[in-house]
């Protein structure tokens, strides 16, 4: 099907052999099920994968399109994928430029009998954007009032809105469509060309759309546009007030609010309880979101998720006990839930987020819980055993089996129990000391091997095998890694400021000089070199993490703040926007709140200087 000339391009990107010339030589077979096949692997083969070349294969994809046996409309579909998700974006422009040339020719699927294939055409036109030519808003101007699939109608809404916003007058008539789906896209592009705050008509009937619409796309809508597309809930999420406007009529947003701005979780605390439905994710979030509930309203908390102690899978039950811990359940009950959870579903991490949730809240109440943990060492998930770095009178009870885990190669093991003997000392004794130095000296992980040897430090007193370690790493690179391994020596590791203090150069990348930044105090505490480069990391507003610390945690100790920087840390830790973004959806309190607390903790401590 495709020319002599596609084929030698083809080649030349790809080569003769391999996945992706393959997969486009089947899409010409004759064996219906064989192409559906390719087509269902081209997809991940071509997009969003950087060193793949993409635009070679477009010309090939569009005559299939054309003339070939099919699919034709997941044919369309992928090219409207590489015009807006090809990895790199010199091949996602090569792609539409293709596609833009091949228009006059693609335009006639609009009008297909396949209501599938004209809503491909009608994404692949709105993906080639201004490219597609000057026919194609005229084109969907009459395809609007032609279409009588609600999808695709619907789509044809949001394409005319990304291609020609114009004034957006026609769309507010579509507001009162009978079809949901047309009247959220007509909403959805009225809402994008509409400064907040938001008009209160708009979004009353956005939300009416949203909830009214009785099928929902099948994958994320943001997937199927380009990338200046913004979904209905993402605008709402733009102004508050709007967001809490939709979420009393019906619109599940009280999680977004939430992770978008500051201080909402008691607004919106009746619909966020509606929304946790029993899904041990949704039971994290609630989790995350108590934590910044005033005591009063724990109650609501324990109340709603109480029942799922009861459910039958472990996950749900862990995620219950940890949205109960943080909404302070009696210690009794939360430690008892935790001790079956250890014992039913030792290996999950599920089961680590609520040891964590439960020794957080509860500290020595919680004993038991790291008990049950020492108990069986090495039976469960590694980041089980890191509990016991809060417990030293159980960790202690147990370092000839932390000393064996440190063996347990290519398990996660051998770098918690690093962490648990460090943490412990001297405490841990000649029985710690032996196996912290046969990892240093046999490790068969250059990571934990380095952690060991710094760890005997704390634990013999000897700075000898991390100084050796650290010499050679510090003098094959510019290790961040290795420059906070050496600033945790403390004053032992004078020997290596030689290669740590040139990092503290101005032409220094700033994470780098803020690491030699803190491994210069830890060892000598100067701050007249330190404080600057530490101050300029911290407007990063990077989120928090134990080691090592963040930069605003390192300055309020060194009591110290440079003047230009309190403007900018006081307006972070005072916009009602969050700063910081929770990506890994934790249980406990959101990570801009950490930090937004440090921040004010160093604001009012601090001495200005400079």
């Amino acid at each position: 099907m495709g020319t002599e000339r596609d084929r030698a391009s083809l080649e030349r990107a790809y080569g003769s052999t391999g996945e992706v010339p393959a997969l486009l030589r089947a899409l010409e077979s004759a064996d219906r099920a064989e192409r559906e096949r390719a087509m269902d692997r081209l997809h991940s083969s071509l997009c969003f994968r950087e060193e793949i070349p993409t635009a070679p294969a477009v010309p090939l994809l569009i005559r299939l399109a054309l003339h070939g046996a099919g699919p034709r409309a997941e044919l369309l579909g992928l090219l409207a994928d590489l015009a807006n998700w090809a990895g790199h974006r010199d091949e996602r422009q090569r792609a539409r430029r293709a596609v833009a040339e091949a228009m006059p020719s693609l335009i006639p699927l609009a009008h297909d009998a396949d209501p599938a294939v004209r809503e491909s055409m009608v994404l692949l036109i709105a993906a080639c954007g201004r490219e597609s030519g000057p026919a194609t808003a005229p084109l969907l101007r009459d395809r609007l009032v032609e279409e009588s699939d609600p999808r695709v109608r619907a789509r044809v809404v949001t394409a005319l809105g990304l291609l020609d916003p114009g004034d957006g007058a026609w769309r507010h008539r579509l507001l009162a469509d009978p079809e949901p789906r047309v009247a959220l896209a007509a909403a959805e592009d009225l809402l994008r060309t509409t400064e907040p705050p938001l008009p209160h008509p708009l979004v009353d009937a956005g939300a009416r759309a949203y909830t009214a619409a009785a099928e929902q796309p099948e994958e994320p809508e943001t997937s199927l546009w380009p990338g200046h597309y913004q979904p209905f809930t993402e605008r709402l999420l733009e102004d508050p007030e709007a967001a809490l406007r939709a979420l009393d009529r019906g619109m599940p947003l009280a999680f977004g609010i939430t992770e978008r701005w500051r201080g909402r979780e008691a607004d919106v605390l009746p619909w966020a309880l509606r929304e946790t439905e029993g899904e041990a994710w949704q039971l994290y979030r609630l989790a995350q979101l108590t934590c910044a509930l005033p005591p009063e309203l724990h109650a609501r908390v324990r109340e709603r998720v109480l029942p799922y102690l009861a459910d039958d899978s472990p996950a749900v039950r862990a995620g219950a006990v940890t949205a109960l811990a943080r909404a302070r359940v009696p210690a009794a009950v939360a430690v008892e839930e935790t001790l079956r959870l250890i014992g039913e579903a030792p290996g999950a991490y599920d089961t680590v987020r609520v040891v964590k949730a439960v020794t957080d809240e509860f500290g020595t109440a919680a004993a038991p819980v790291a008990r049950a943990v020492a108990r069986q060492a090495g039976d469960g998930h590694s980041e089980l055993v890191k509990v016991l770095t809060r417990y030293p009178e159980v960790a202690a009870d147990v370092v000839e089996e932390l000393a064996g885990l440190l063996t347990r190669h290519g398990t996660g093991h051998p770098s918690v129990a690093v962490a648990v003997l460090t943490s412990l000392g001297r405490a841990a004794g000649d029985v710690g000391e032996r196996a912290l130095r046969v990892c240093a000296r046999e490790g068969v992980h250059s990571s934990v091997s380095a952690e060991a040897a710094v760890a005997l430090w704390p634990v013999a007193a000897d700075p000898e095998p991390a100084l050796s370690f650290l010499r050679r790493e510090l003098t094959a690179s510019t290790s961040s890694w290795a420059t906070n391994l050496a600033g945790r020596l403390g004053a032992a590791a004078a020997p290596l400021l030689p290669f740590i203090e040139p990092l503290l150069a101005p032409r220094t990348p700033s994470g780098t000089r803020a690491a030699a930044a803190l491994a210069v105090w830890r060892i000598t505490g100067r701050t007249e070199d330190t404080v600057e480069p530490l101050a300029r990391e911290a407007l990063e507003w990077r989120r928090c993490h134990p080691d090592p610390p963040h930069p605003v945690l390192t300055l309020t100790q060194m009591g110290l703040l440079p003047r230009f920087a309190v403007e900018p840390l006081r307006r972070g830790a005072e916009t009602p926007r969050r700063v910081v973004k929770d990506l890994m959806y934790g249980d406990a309190t959101h990570p801009d709140d950490v930090l937004r607390a440090a921040v004010r903790g160093l604001l009012g401590t601090a001495l200005v200087v400079g």
